[in-house]
Parts: C-alpha cells; sequence; structure tokens
C-alpha cells in the first residue's frame, strides 16, 4: 500500500515532469505539489485523482479480502481437540520434524 505522497512522487517521476510542470498541468503551484510529496498535505481522494491525471496516470482505489495468515479451518479443528489430541497431533508432528530434518542432513552430507 502506498501513500499518497508516495503515489504522486512517483507518478511525477515516471511522467519525467518537474513539481512545477505537474502544478501547472494540475491548476496547482509548485510548492503545493511539494507538500503533497512531503506528505505535509493529507490530499481528499478528488485531489489525488486529479493530480495524478494530470500526470496522465489513473487512480486505482481496490479494496481486498484480507486473507488469513493461517489456515482457520485447521485452527477450528485445534479448537475442538481435547488437550490429549492435541497433545498426540504435537507428538506426532514433533516426530515427523525430527525424521525429516535427519534426512534433510544426510542429503546435504
Amino acid at each position: 500500500m502506498s501513500s499518497a505522497a508516495t503515489l504522486i512522487r512517483k507518478a511525477r517521476a515516471d511522467a519525467a515532469m518537474t513539481q512545477a510542470q505537474l502544478g501547472a498541468r494540475a491548476g496547482l503551484s509548485q510548492s503545493a505539489i511539494a507538500r503533497l510529496e512531503r506528505g505535509s498535505a493529507n490530499p481528499t481522494i478528488a485531489t489525488l485523482a486529479h493530480v495524478v491525471a494530470a500526470t496522465g496516470h489513473r487512480l486505482i482505489l481496490a479494496a481486498e479480502p484480507r486473507r488469513a495468515s493461517f489456515d482457520e479451518g485447521q485452527l477450528r479443528e485445534r479448537i475442538a481437540m481435547t488437550p490429549a489430541q492435541r497433545l498426540a497431533t504435537f507428538t506426532a508432528s514433533s516426530g515427523n520434524l525430527r525424521r525429516l530434518t535427519r534426512r534433510a542432513r544426510r542429503i546435504g552430507d
């Protein structure tokens, strides 16, 4: 995710424009563009889209569903387990990991 300042700066650089050129095209002063690029100003979405459009780019906003950083189904299964079942699962996984580590070391030698 980029900040508004970064988006404007990158769009202007990609368009090979100076701050003064972008300001003239967007109807803003060079100092206003500088404030936007420094992050000193907090532009509205409309202003951001207008300034980015003046570079020949378009602003695209998108919302995407957050992806879990873990398997939610597996988590539900673990929560439903009794403590004894969790311990048995951990013990089996630990044994599998030890065997895998030994094999990897043999292959690496």
